[in-house]
Formats: C-alpha cells, sequence, structure tokens
C-alpha cells in the first residue's frame, strides 16, 4: 500500500484516480490542481508516489516533476497524459518522471504502472 497525491486541474480526473488507487487499496493522502501547488503538497506531505496532469493552468506537470525531483531525487512521479503528447511524456521523464499513463485509462493500466514505478 502507497500514500499518493493526486495532481490534476480536473476535479473529475482526480476523484476517478482516487477511486482506482483507493480500491487497490493505496491511500490517497492528498490533491492538488496546479503544478505549484504539487510541489507545496509534495514538501508538505512526502507521499510514495505522484500522479501528475502534464497540462495544468499556473505550472504545467512537467516543470512540477523537474522541481519535485530537486527536492526529492528519489521521488516516483506518474504522468497522466492525452493521446499525442509523447513529447511532453518524454520532456517529463527526462525531467525525472518514473512512468506514465495515457487517457482514458483503465483501472488494471493504472495500477499496473504504479505497481511497476512503486518496485522500482
Amino acid at each position: 500500500m502507497a500514500s499518493v497525491l493526486v495532481v490534476d486541474d480536473a476535479a473529475f480526473m482526480r476523484m476517478l484516480l482516487k477511486r482506482i488507487l483507493t480500491q487497490a487499496g493505496h491511500q490517497v493522502i492528498g490533491e492538488a490542481a496546479t503544478g505549484k501547488e504539487a510541489i507545496e503538497k509534495y514538501k508538505q506531505l512526502k507521499p510514495d508516489l505522484v500522479t501528475m496532469d502534464i497540462v495544468m493552468p499556473e505550472m504545467d506537470g512537467i516543470t512540477a516533476v523537474g522541481e519535485i525531483v530537486k527536492i526529492d531525487p528519489n521521488a516516483k512521479v506518474i504522468m497522466i497524459t492525452a493521446v499525442g503528447q509523447e513529447a511532453k511524456v518524454m520532456q517529463a521523464l527526462k525531467n525525472g518522471a518514473k512512468g506514465y499513463i495515457v487517457k482514458p485509462f483503465q483501472a488494471p493500466k493504472v495500477l499496473e504502472e504504479i505497481n511497476r514505478v512503486l518496485s522500482g
């Protein structure tokens, strides 16, 4: 079981991810709607894992991942991305993200990627 910070500017997406995670036994310990908020919550909560949307207002997920990895080089961040954003995903991975999930996603795929990243 992992503690997770869910970051997405869409409340619906956060709710969906929260449901998938909690049903699988993980604990969602925080939520954020912007990259800036994600960094603050990461410092506060020190989650085992972060799910991070790429496109958000104020600060995108790519920038936020880079900042989180500066704080904690071992941070486990999984990017949530729409189809067709491969270039952005590659940038996020360069910035320190450990994996990614493409929307629209199915619960088994989400959990598979989360387990892969958590097991290092």
